[in-house]
């Protein structure tokens, strides 16, 4: 999925969907980490992604809670 329309897609989510999407990419990342310990793959490049993502998400999320108040 590019990266814009990743975007679209997660400013269409409400808060909660996106504290739920955090959490998934947590998860993702941590079972990345675990693969690369475990040299399995090819992961640094996913895991860069992941954080990327996760760092959208935390900004979105920040940007929801400032509207709500």
């Amino acid at each position: 999925m590019k990266r814009k329309e990743q975007l679209e897609q997660l400013r269409e989510m409400n808060l909660d969907e996106l504290k739920e999407q955090a959490d998934s990419l947590k998860e993702s990342l941590f079972r990345l980490k675990f693969r690369k310990t475990l040299g399995v793959g090819e992961t640094v490049s996913d895991i860069r992604r992941e954080k990327k993502t996760l760092a959208r998400v935390y900004t979105l999320i920040s940007e929801k809670e400032v509207e709500a108040k």
